[in-house]
């Protein structure tokens, strides 16, 4: 509806010029190829981050479970994945993360990544200390802002956004676990979510809406209420006046971007221990910023007021609503482009390895053409749970 709307020159902050769209492809099939001139593509996942300086954080990891059955290595890496996704919200330009082991300096997603598997490594999230890797409710409770903030290294001279919405978001995450044992089981364990998906698996094969469904129910008890439906809080969903229903839904638009890049990330640790994940694009592509910021600085969308660049903006804005709703409709249509391009299929070529081998990538990549920072060319208000 809102890209309907755009389409007729009906929105108040961003025109479409799809004429560029064909420029903005070649651009995202020019960086996906540069990066991976093999086509092997990986799914968008916070596995990728993980292995930022081409160091494979999680192997090691893995290691110390050697002995442990695929299933529970499954569940330690659901632990870790859940966490760190919730973690990961935008850093801020800021904010950097030194690894003590490398040395290396990490920024934005990667840093959040590795500081949050260093957390985890260290068993701050789990409340057996002779079983470190893994999440428990009873150490979420636990959990302080002055101790997140020592795991990311924040300082009056390395800011972190919003600590104290990530660690709220990550308490919140303890109360869910426990108020959802038919989803994370008896134990109070995050990493229960795996046997719960294990069961809804028909034969050794699991839709990813499957996922998704489990997470917005068991996690959906965590994001702030900004938006309420029936004394339900809807989680990441905003209003715009183009959404026009006949029912209570009218205005809303659901995004859901942390728990489909969740999903997302859930995948790979289900076909590690043999299941396969199918219908991968019943999911969405990500309104984010490196997304929606490749079809600014590309020049599909087009800011239709000076404020657009030049302000800060709230999340749940009708501007930055409108931002994202047309950049979840803009990747479809430069999906079907890139692979009508590489003549490849939905199944070679599925959204997940689009966003991962392209639009993501293509989107860092031009916003450091562009910005000497690298930043994104809208500035976004974040509380540490949208982005």
């Amino acid at each position: 509806m809102v890209f309907a709307a755009a389409e007729r020159g009906a929105t108040r902050h961003f025109a479409l010029d799809l004429n560029k769209l064909s420029a903005c492809t070649h651009y995202v099939a020019r960086v996906m190829q540069d990066d991976y001139p093999h086509g092997d593509v990986p799914f968008h996942a916070r596995w990728r981050h993980f292995s930022a300086g081409g160091i494979d954080r999680w192997q090691k990891l893995a290691a110390r479970l050697v002995d442990r059955s695929p299933l529970e290595r499954a569940r330690a890496a659901y632990d870790l994945a859940i966490v760190s996704v919730l973690l990961d919200a935008g850093a801020g330009p800021a904010w950097r993360y030194r690894e003590p082991d490398s040395g290396l300096s990490l920024t934005r997603s990667e840093g959040l990544a590795v500081a949050s598997l260093d957390m985890f490594a260290r068993g701050a999230f789990s409340a057996h200390a002779d079983d470190p890797l893994r999440v428990d409710a009873t150490a979420l409770d636990r959990l302080t802002d002055a101790q997140l903030a020592q795991g990311f290294q924040v300082a009056a001279g390395n800011p972190l956004i919003g600590v104290e919405g990530r660690t709220q978001l990550l308490r919140r995450l303890g109360g869910a676990i426990r108020a959802r044992p038919r989803l994370f089981g008896d134990s109070g364990r995050l990493g229960g979510l795996v046997d719960h998906l294990a069961a809804q698996a028909r034969g050794d094969a699991l839709p990813a809406a499957l996922i998704l469904q489990a997470v917005l129910e068991g996690l959906g008890p965590i994001w702030p209420a900004r938006v309420m439906l029936a004394g339900e809080s809807l989680g990441d969903v905003g209003r715009h006046p183009a959404a026009q229903t006949e029912d209570s839904t009218t205005d809303l638009v659901p995004f859901h971007k942390l728990s489909q890049w969740l999903t997302y990330s859930l995948i790979e640790p289900l076909e590690w221990m043999g299941l396969r994940v199918v219908e991968l694009d019943a999911l969405t592509g990500l309104p984010e910023y490196r997304n929606g910021g490749l079809f600014l600085d590309a020049g599909v969308l087009v800011p239709k007021h000076a404020g657009v660049l030049r302000d800060a903006h709230d999340a749940t804005s009708e501007l930055v609503v409108e931002w994202r709703a047309l950049t979840v409709c803009l990747l479809d249509r430069l999906a079907a482009a890139m692979r009508a391009e590489l003549h490849m299929d939905a199944v070679r070529l599925p959204l997940a390895k689009v966003l991962e081998g392209g639009t993501w990538a293509a989107g860092r990549r031009i916003a450091a053409e562009k910005r000497s920072d690298g930043r994104p060319p809208i500035n976004v208000i974040s509380d540490g749970t949208v982005f």
